[in-house]
């Protein structure tokens, strides 16, 4: 596969009677997933206890659930950073899904010889998990993924490969999910018409920009959480600076590839 390799292998009527036992077979596995086995997996013995310090701010039960992560998925977490959603990915998705950690080679570039933090796939019970490092085409991968997720990051790939380049990247993503897969999207909220420099600046980037371009590569916007969001955060402020590090607003958009 082109620019990509893998370096490293979770007395009613009984029409109505019908309906009813329908609607339970329906919604009855996703209460499991969102009230039972969100909680087991945070809990999991095998996360890092700095990862568990992380959860109250970065809540991820509810992130999960709304990427409507389940079992046996193809799931892509693209700039993984340490791995905080990727552990998180390896246990939702089980011994039947799989988790392809992808990190672009402009990244390690920037890094200017900074090593990657060691790969999850090399963890205890990560068997499901493959890291990869992309040149030209991440998202050139053995198979296609229910869901692509990236957080905090969206406003970087503008700050490396501008408009143009990001456009090209959400058209890969399109054309890496199935039908009906989702892109899941979060990122800190930045000032209306916030631009590239403002970006590289501030580590922010105004949500309208992002649905703008994610729709126009093909996408349905399916969905939008304010769990994260803070409204007393005034956008005007580096997401390092200490008075707003770590409580800044971020959006969590939820697009849809249809089919």
């Amino acid at each position: 596969m082109k620019g990509l390799a893998v370096i490293l292998p979770v007395g009613r009527r009984p029409h109505a009677l019908l309906a009813t036992a329908a609607l339970m077979a329906l919604f009855a596995p996703c209460a499991v997933v969102a009230q039972i086995s969100w909680q087991a997996i945070l809990a999991d013995a095998g996360r890092p206890d700095t990862d568990k310090a992380r959860d109250p701010d970065r809540r991820p039960a509810e992130m999960l659930a709304f990427a409507k992560v389940r079992g046996g998925e193809t799931i892509v977490d693209f700039l993984p950073g340490k791995g905080y959603f990727t552990r998180l990915f390896s246990l939702a998705a089980g011994a039947g899904g799989t988790v392809y950690a992808v990190t672009p080679q402009i990244l390690l570039d920037r890094a200017k010889g900074r090593p990657l933090p060691p790969p999850v796939s090399g963890e205890p019970g990560r068997g499901n998990v493959h890291e990869i490092v992309a040149s030209d085409r991440p998202f050139d991968l053995p198979q296609k993924a229910d869901l692509v997720w990236t957080s905090q990051n969206y406003h970087d790939v503008h700050i490396w490969l501008g408009a143009a380049g990001t456009s090209m990247l959400n058209k890969q993503v399109f054309d890496a999910l199935k039908p009906g897969g989702l892109y899941v999207i979060l990122d800190h909220a930045g000032a209306p018409g916030l631009d590239d420099a403002g970006m590289a600046k501030m580590h922010r980037i105004d949500e309208a920009l992002v649905k703008s371009e994610v729709t126009k590569a093909g996408f349905v916007l399916d969905g939008e959480s304010k769990a994260l969001r803070n409204p007393a955060d005034p956008h005007s402020a580096n997401v390092f600076d200490p008075s707003i590090r770590g409580k800044t607003d971020q959006f969590v958009l939820r697009f849809r590839k249809p089919g």
